[in-house]
């Protein structure tokens, strides 16, 4: 594993999605900063989204997201996966990589959803051995992101920030901190979000994630297709004026708009973030 850095601020960016891949290319859109890529969308031989992904990332700086290492999981890590990731790392050379506080299947059956997790120690303890493997293959540390949540255990000891902050510091490695699904959280089981920003440990913080959900008055769904509510920008707020210069991206996977639209998501972030950011760049 490599020595914990300073922490960078890469600014704004967006997710790097098909539907914008030419006008990307083409307009070279000055107030993106950075992009984020979906592992593996570019975990393959060849074809269009490797062609539009070597284009645009002379253009911008990457970081990396993935969906299916399963951390969470008691199957043994998939090195088959990990090998194409790390080839794919040497390939973009992102910032950084990242992927999600959970498991995603059983058997190495990969269910396609982010599946939670009971914060116990011995999860803390399951969880930072297994990104500790992962980071000594990869040979760098990584970011990892706390989920949205429609369950709890009953063998819950301890509350979601605690466990999140108690893995990145036994495994040594840093937050994806996803300010949307702790507002759809906070919603469907109860909590102040303010609490847990005020549980996490800020130096680790290295990313935000801002997106859209769907509210069917009971219960939140993460769906990332809808345009961010004035709550999530609110809560962004208050990550910004705790945690200072975190370079932070808008997430849109469904409904996706022309990029003008996405794009003016991404100078609402920067205004509201910038009182406090004076000093990030």
């Amino acid at each position: 594993m490599t020595e914990s850095r300073t922490k960078p601020f890469l600014g704004f960016g967006l997710g790097l999605r098909a539907e914008h891949y030419q006008d990307v290319l083409e307009r070279k859109p000055k107030n993106v900063d950075w992009f984020e890529i979906l592992s593996e969308n570019y975990m393959i031989d060849g074809g269009k989204p490797l062609y539009f992904l070597d284009a645009i990332r002379q253009d911008y700086p990457m970081v990396m997201h993935g969906v299916s290492m399963s951390l969470g999981s008691t199957d043994e890590l998939d090195f088959d996966y990990l090998r194409q990731l790390k080839a794919l790392i040497e390939r973009v050379e992102p910032r950084w990589f990242s992927d999600h506080l959970c498991w995603t299947g059983v058997d190495h059956r990969n269910m396609h959803d982010l599946l939670p997790l009971p914060y116990t120690q011995e999860a803390v303890n399951h969880l930072a051995d297994r990104i500790s493997r992962v980071q000594d293959f990869i040979g760098r540390q990584m970011l990892i992101e706390n989920l949205s949540s429609y369950i709890t255990y009953c063998d819950d000891a301890m509350p979601e920030w605690e466990f999140l902050s108690a893995i990145a510091e036994k495994a040594d490695c840093y937050l994806l901190l996803d300010v949307n699904n702790i507002y759809v959280s906070s919603f469907n089981h109860h909590f102040d979000p303010v609490d847990y920003l005020a549980g996490i440990p800020g130096e680790r913080v290295w990313q935000h994630h801002l997106a859209g959900h769907t509210n069917d008055g009971n219960l939140i769904i993460d769906t990332h297709d809808q345009d961010i509510i004035d709550p999530v920008w609110a809560l962004y707020e208050e990550t910004a004026r705790r945690f200072g210069p975190v370079s932070t991206m808008i997430e849109r996977d469904g409904n996706i708009p022309a990029l003008e639209a996405v794009l003016e998501e991404l100078d609402h972030a920067r205004a509201i973030a910038a009182p406090y950011y004076q000093a990030g760049k």
